[in-house]
């Protein structure tokens, strides 16, 4: 199929979004826009400088300029104006429903309250349902680089917010931060009601899938790329369902691959992995939803057939209602019978 009608194929088919970080979608420009009515100070002089600093080795490296953007973040309208952001741009990109992780202790340490944080995101979530008919759950990440203490702290904070979180996720550097290192935080989050998802197998081994799975009792594997080091663990991932939410350019830009030729999104699918695509981090690595359909589409080739697979698993890999996955399933397959 030729590059321009598979291009306008994913432009209009509709998608959920389930491994987004609100502080990674800090475009240039509205990170210079804060950081002026915050009277904060960037280390970079222009937008463009900036951008050229957006080019990584490895997690780590990312993970730097990534805490260093989020600083500027102060007032709960910061929060809402980052959010707003987001939301109208996958708007434009038929992006329906989205679940999204914020990162509440990058702004607690450093002295942004908790309340001020949430409360902004919320809002913009509340809005952009009514204005712009998306859907939201939001995921509130544990940072696996800061100690349990941090976590449980972390917790605590979130429990006047229950309504508002629908789940609790773990991210940040992932080598050397094993899901055994948040046990007893998970456990008490799953006490407290809390759907526990978590970041394993991006850099780390296919033995942290396995600790998320058994020690963390996930519902979502985020990343999941190295499950495909272990067989049995592939096979278990099959039997189960379990979801990966996987992020393309992410994996590009963070040297998980060197090559989108070389993703395994396409073998992920033909064994029968529900696996999802995600922007992980769109304002640092180059693309939104529609990029991340787009640059796999082009490298492997993809049919019109494996990206309605693609958006139908990122429906049923969601936490909407039966009824809600069952509406939208069949929207993509009307989609598709009409494209």
């Amino acid at each position: 199929m030729n590059t321009t009608s598979i291009k306008k194929f994913i432009e209009g088919i509709p998608k959920a979004e389930l491994h987004l970080h609100i502080e990674g979608t800090f475009e240039p420009e509205l990170m210079f826009e804060i950081a002026k009515r915050n009277n904060k100070k960037i280390k970079y002089s222009s937008v463009e400088e900036l951008k050229k600093a957006y080019s990584f080795n490895n997690l780590q490296e990312f993970l730097d300029i990534y805490y260093a953007g989020a600083n500027v973040l102060i007032e709960e309208q910061d929060f809402y104006d980052l959010t707003w952001a987001y939301l109208t741009k996958v708007h434009e990109q038929n992006v329906v429903h989205v679940e999204l992780f914020f990162d509440p202790q990058t702004h607690t340490d450093r002295g942004v309250s908790f309340d001020t944080v949430i409360k902004g995101i919320h809002r913009a979530l509340e809005d952009g349902k009514e204005q712009l008919g998306i859907s939201f759950k939001l995921i509130m990440s544990f940072l696996r680089h800061l100690d349990e203490a941090s976590a449980f702290k972390t917790l605590e904070q979130a429990l006047p917010y229950k309504k508002w979180i629908s789940a609790v996720g773990l991210d940040s550097s992932e080598l050397g931060n094993p899901p055994s290192k948040f046990e007893r935080v998970f456990a008490k989050s799953r006490e407290e009601g809390f759907i526990t998802v978590a970041h394993a197998g991006e850099e780390g081994p296919s033995e942290y899938i396995w600790d998320a799975l058994d020690l963390l009792k996930v519902t979502r594997i985020d990343h999941g790329n190295r499950c495909l080091d272990d067989d049995t663990l592939v096979e278990r991932l099959v039997a189960l369902q379990m979801p990966l939410t996987v992020c393309p350019l992410s994996n590009l830009e963070l040297k998980v691959v060197t090559d989108l030729k070389d993703h395994p999104i396409a073998k992920m699918l033909d064994l029968g992995l529900l696996v999802t695509v995600n922007s992980d981090d769109p304002a640092y690595f180059g693309g939104y939803m529609n990029e991340n359909y787009q640059g796999i589409a082009e490298a492997l080739n993809l049919s019109k057939q494996q990206i309605t697979e693609l958006t139908k698993n990122s429906f049923k890999a969601s936490w909407l209602s039966d009824h809600e996955k069952d509406h939208m399933i069949a929207k993509i397959d009307t989609y598709f019978h009409n494209n």
